[in-house]
């Protein structure tokens, strides 16, 4: 970000227009002038810059970066009316922001359903409202809401919330520089560990594999639930309506059936 130049654009050169300017062109762009439209984008290709900051190395390149948010700033100019109280610029970050976030998202390598993105997109909202409501609290205010909490606020599934989360999380390449020791760098297939499982490992997870396969579905379900994504007994009973008792016998026949099979 330190150059000059990104995109073909010489950044030093960049125009600055005043409000009352750009509340002219505005005008001039609403009833067509494409030399006014042009004026306009080239004047707050500025603003790009400032957004485009916090998303710089997460993936591609800046330049790509920069591009993708000056579609948004072309979108939010063609689309703005005076008309709305607000300043140009604060009408047209989110644009920017939202175009950004579609273009890392679209390029990430992991193909995510639809429904999955969008059971993500409103946990993250339902967050930000959480913790809205927390900051009249001196007690809770800063303090980040769990998962439960978030699955509740949404009335959805646990399990929903934490897979949408998860999927959509920034995926992280191999080849990526996590530290700098001295004069070497540490990527991250340094740090995970490539060791081959032993025959006997592996023979081990194939029969406790073929074990749980055997057990039916409500019993798979409940220990993917306590052992998987670390819920209680009380939690699993709540989630899948039947009582606890019920749960810790269901659990003990599926350990016990898995135990038998190994």
């Amino acid at each position: 970000m330190s150059k000059v130049e990104i995109a073909g654009v010489d950044t030093s050169t960049l125009p600055k227009m005043s409000n009352a300017q750009q509340l002219e062109m505005l005008n001039k762009v609403r009833k067509g002038d494409k030399e006014a439209r042009q004026q306009m984008i080239y004047a707050n290709l500025r603003l790009v810059l400032s957004v485009i900051q916090k998303y710089i190395g997460k993936r591609g390149c800046p330049d790509d970066v920069f591009q993708v948010g000056c579609v948004g700033l072309i979108k939010a100019i063609d689309n703005f009316d005076p008309k709305y109280n607000v300043q140009l610029s604060t009408y047209c970050v989110p644009m920017i922001v939202g175009e950004i976030k579609r273009y890392l998202r679209d390029s990430n390598s992991l193909r995510i359903s639809r429904s999955m993105r969008d059971i993500a997109y409103k946990a993250l909202v339902a967050k930000d409202k959480i913790m809205n409501d927390r900051a009249a609290d001196v007690h809770a205010a800063g303090s980040e809401p769990t998962i439960d909490e978030i699955a509740i606020e949404l009335n959805l599934p646990y399990r929903a919330v934490y897979f949408a989360l998860n999927a959509t999380g920034t995926t992280i390449s191999l080849d990526e520089t996590v530290c700098d020791e001295g004069n070497k760098e540490i990527m991250m297939r340094d740090m995970v560990a490539s060791a081959a499982p032993t025959s006997e490992e592996w023979l081990e997870d194939l029969m406790l594999k073929r074990a749980i396969e055997n057990l039916n579905e409500r019993e798979r379900e409940i220990l993917a639930m306590r052992y998987f994504e670390g819920k209680t007994q009380v939690e699993v009973s709540l989630e899948i309506g039947i009582s606890q008792a019920q749960v810790s016998r269901l659990e003990k026949n599926a350990l016990d059936g898995i135990k038998k099979r190994m």
